[in-house]
This record gives structure tokens, sequence and C-alpha cells, in this order.
């Protein structure tokens, strides 16, 4: 959540936010290995709950969920509910495609690379773009990051990227790579998106200030 509350704070403090969290969800996602109709319906119950809740007197109007790899699931909650309901990374993949075709996406949860390259080449679809994606897993930035090792958690990042070439921008595919941003810029001469900051612009554009 503290990438998250970094990008509210930073591009709009005025936004009243409140969390729900199901820590289990990653796990069981990692343990099943594909997404399970039980969790589609843990999402829809999530998504319910966080719209008839809200801050001090204000009901709840959007919801942007911040885990990278429950896409379908995430779908389900736009279609059971009647505000805006954001996925993790849809005002990114806009974003990364308003400059150019050729995207670099790095992931640390190894089932997001999958489920991200197939949300982002819907997103190209939907524009009716073409999209060349080189998706890389940064293997073991998880793992540091967890163990709490931020710095060889940001290293491990701006490796796999020097392994991209010939792209417009590299988007960070998860909220809590975004800490990875500048050291990230720093090795290459492209644009690095990251998933929170995108996310909040798309949600103030929508309510407003």
């Amino acid at each position: 959540m503290v990438p998250i509350w970094g990008a509210f704070a930073a591009d709009w403090p005025d936004a009243q936010t409140f969390n729900v969290l199901d820590d289990s969800l990653s796990a069981d996602l990692a343990k099943e290995g594909r997404l399970t109709l039980p969790v589609v319906e843990r999402f829809l119950t999530l998504g319910r709950y966080a719209r008839q809740t809200g801050v001090g007197n204000e009901m709840t109007k959007a919801i942007l969920f911040t885990c990278s790899a429950f896409g379908p699931a995430i779908e389900a909650v736009k279609g059971d509910l009647d505000i805006p309901v954001l996925t993790p990374n849809e005002a990114a993949f806009d974003e990364a495609l308003s400059i150019g075709n050729n995207v670099g996406l790095v992931v640390t949860f190894p089932p997001s690379e999958s489920a991200l390259t197939v949300e982002f080449q819907l997103a190209a679809d939907a524009q009716g773009k073409v999209l060349n994606l080189t998706p890389v897993v940064a293997d073991g930035a998880l793992a540091a990051l967890q163990a709490g090792d931020g710095e060889a958690h940001d290293a491990l990042i701006a490796e796999a990227v020097v392994k991209m070439v010939d792209v417009d921008c590299i988007v960070l595919g998860q909220f809590s790579m975004a800490r990875a941003a500048t050291k990230v810029s720093g090795q290459v001469d492209v644009p690095v998106i990251t998933t929170p900051t995108a996310a909040v612009a798309r949600l103030r554009g929508l309510l407003g200030s």
C-alpha cells in the first residue's frame, strides 16, 4: 500500500482514501498457478464491501485495485458495480501506448508476466494499435523486497531493463516496483512509467479535485 499512498500524497493530496486488504490472494494465486472461481468471488466480495464503505460522510466514488495479477477478477468487479473500477495497470498502459508501440514491461511477481501481457495486448487492440511488447521478470527482486532489502530490489529491476533494446518506454508493472523508478531511469534514456502515478492521474481526471 505504501506506493499508492505516496502517489496520492504527491499528486492528489486532497483525495480521501482508505484501504481494503486481503494479503492471502497473491499466495493463493501462486499456489494454484491460475485464477480460480473462488478467487473471483472473493474479489466481488471485496468490491461490494468497498463500495458500501467510505471516508467520513463521503461514499466511495471509485475503486482502484493495486495487485497486477488479477485482471479477469477485477473485470468481474467492474461489471458488478456502478462506480469507476480501475485495474492497477490500465492507466499506465494507455500512457505507454500514447508514447509508442514498442514497450518494455518489467515485473517481479512471475504470474504477473503472462497476466499483464494479455491485458496490455487487449488495451492495444481496443485502441487499434500494434503492440511490440518486451516483457521481463526481474528475478529475485520481490524476494529481496519482502526480506526488507529495498536497495537490492531496485538494483535487480535496474539490471533487468538493461536487456531491453529498441523500446519507446518502460512500464514498471507492479505498484511495489514504483520505488525503483529513479534507479531504472538512470539506466535508460526513455520514459519510465509507474503504475501508481498513472493510476492517480487517471482517477483525478475521472473524479476531479
